[in-house]
């Protein structure tokens, strides 16, 4: 059974940064698509960050383009979230999830494309 767990979440200073970790076990990010998504209160899922496995592209929000990267560490089966000069509206609980699917480039923000969600990891940025 495929299980992701994402840590390295916590309270920073805006401008700060964080690196979130989701480890993944019963299986390795070899074989997926991965997704970075958040939630603020009252709002809705969004998607933050992917790897399209198919092609080996790394995908962006708007919101956080040239503040935020996708890496991985193979050997640990691990994929990290760095996230830079963090701002108040980051503020949010943020999952990781992996799909076997590939819908396409304008669809990698798409949270039914994904199977597997982790259990998510809270990140509160003050101003």
């Amino acid at each position: 059974e495929v299980q992701l767990v994402e840590s390295g979440g916590g309270l920073v200073q805006t401008g700060g940064s964080l690196r979130l970790s989701c480890a993944l076990s019963g299986g390795t990010f070899d074989d997926y698509t991965v997704g970075w998504f958040r939630q603020a209160p009252g709002k809705e899922r969004e998607g933050v960050a992917c790897f399209s496995l198919p092609d080996r592209v790394f995908y962006y929000g708007d919101p956080v383009k040239g503040r935020f990267a996708v890496s991985s560490d193979h050997a640990k089966n691990t994929v990290y979230l760095q996230m830079n000069s963090l701002k108040p509206e980051d503020t949010a609980v943020y999952y990781c999830a992996t799909a076997l699917r590939w819908w396409g480039d304008t669809a990698w923000g798409r949270r039914d494309m994904y199977d597997y969600w982790g259990q998510g990891t809270q990140v509160t940025v003050s101003s």
